[in-house]
């Protein structure tokens, strides 16, 4: 590491003002600093409120959605094997084996296009490169369904960098997810591609791994079967363990669970969000439940579709959610409800989860303005009964 650090101080004044590579300063910037822990820190944004490195931040954060990518991984086999009737026969590796491969090109693709844009765009604006797409990178392919097209994925990435990010100041100055968006711009642009029955199940070989299945093969997801007024098909079980048809990385409770508990314990994402989610969508839930307007129970609404990850990865977003503690509750229990209302009252959109989301970051600022003004109303009655 230290020949590394040597390496990098010498060619250094090459990309600095007057080098004959400066114009490749924010390039070189970004590498560095994701190499090392910078001298500065944060100079912007509403994300960072104290000494810690952004970048670090944004790692953390890859690594606790770790367990969720490499189970969708697995779960993206599985369920190829499965629908083949050859799952008994395949060992651990081929299972995973082939939905490493089957995954891989969307994240690539996600990294690529969005990367790219980032580092042209602080080319091009003579800024530092910012690192808010190290997260938004690895979530956007996470929460598309596996039979998304790469050049529909690459569509979505651009759109979120450019059109959520940098035409308001970049990373930190956003106000909505833009993996949420992302996931919005594919939804409503292409439907087909985001719902449905026929996108949830990879089809096709990978070198000589999984399995070619039918042309009109279908595979519901058990919010879809709702939504087609049938009973989901999949047990408790596997409904927490992950193993039914989905988006990559939202099936699997346990492993969101672990990101869950790695960004409590680091501190990076906020508890009253993430619990007031969970509180609002099972409020909810029962209150539907006992009206009858919703076959589901309160536990499998909230361990079906990308509840769990929302609540977990996405509701917690330091930038696009709410800043107040108080308005952290109040922005976690509206995610929470409104996802479940979304669910129950409009089949068309079986998720909810997305909707909900952008609805909450479309509101975060206006809660916390009124608890702002709250609290201020109240210490100046205070005062003035002094």
């Amino acid at each position: 590491m230290s020949a590394l650090r040597k390496y990098i101080d010498k060619i250094k004044p090459h990309f600095e003002q007057g080098g004959k590579l400066h114009a490749f300063q924010s390039v070189f910037d970004g590498f560095e600093t994701f190499l090392y822990v910078p001298n500065t820190t944060a100079k912007h944004g509403v994300s960072i409120h104290d000494a810690i490195d952004s970048k670090r931040i944004m790692s953390m954060v890859v690594i606790a959605l770790m367990p969720a990518m490499l189970f969708g991984m697995y779960n993206v086999g599985y369920q190829n094997y499965l629908a083949a009737g050859t799952l008994q026969q395949a060992s651990f590796f081929e299972i995973f084996g082939y939905g490493f491969l089957t995954v891989l090109p969307k994240i690539l693709v996600s990294y690529i296009v969005g990367l790219g844009i980032e580092f042209a765009w602080a080319q091009w604006k003579h800024e530092e490169i910012q690192e808010g797409y190290l997260v938004s990178g690895i979530l956007i392919p996470l929460i598309v369904p596996v039979g998304c097209p790469l050049w529909m994925l690459a569509l979505a990435c651009a759109f979120s960098v450019i059109f959520c990010k940098e035409i308001f100041g970049g990373t930190g100055m956003n106000i909505f997810n833009p993996a949420i968006a992302a996931r919005m711009f594919l939804f409503f642009s292409y439907p087909s591609k985001m719902t449905g029955d026929q996108i949830w199940v990879a089809q096709k070989q990978i070198f000589g791994l999984g399995n070619t299945l039918p042309d009109g093969f279908t595979a519901a997801t058990p919010l879809g079967e709702v939504a087609q007024g049938v009973a989901p098909n999949a047990s408790l079980c596997d409904m927490i363990l992950g193993f039914i048809p989905g988006s990559i990385g939202e099936t699997s409770v346990v492993a969101i669970a672990i990101g869950a508990f790695i960004l409590l314990w680091t501190g990076i994402a906020s508890w009253r969000t993430m619990l007031s989610v969970f509180v609002g969508g099972a409020l909810m839930a029962l209150l539907f439940n006992k009206t009858g307007a919703s076959t589901l129970a309160v536990h499998e609404h909230l361990v079906l579709g990308g509840f769990a990850f929302g609540a977990v990865f996405m509701a917690t977003d330091p930038v696009t959610s709410c800043r107040t503690n108080t308005g952290k509750y109040i922005f976690g229990f509206l995610v929470g409800a409104m996802a479940v209302i979304v669910r129950v009252m409009n089949p068309g959109y079986p998720e909810g989860m997305m909707l909900a989301i952008f609805l909450g970051n479309m509101f975060a600022p206006t809660i916390d303005h009124f608890v702002v003004e709250r609290n201020v109303s109240k210490r100046m009655k205070r005062g003035g009964e002094k």
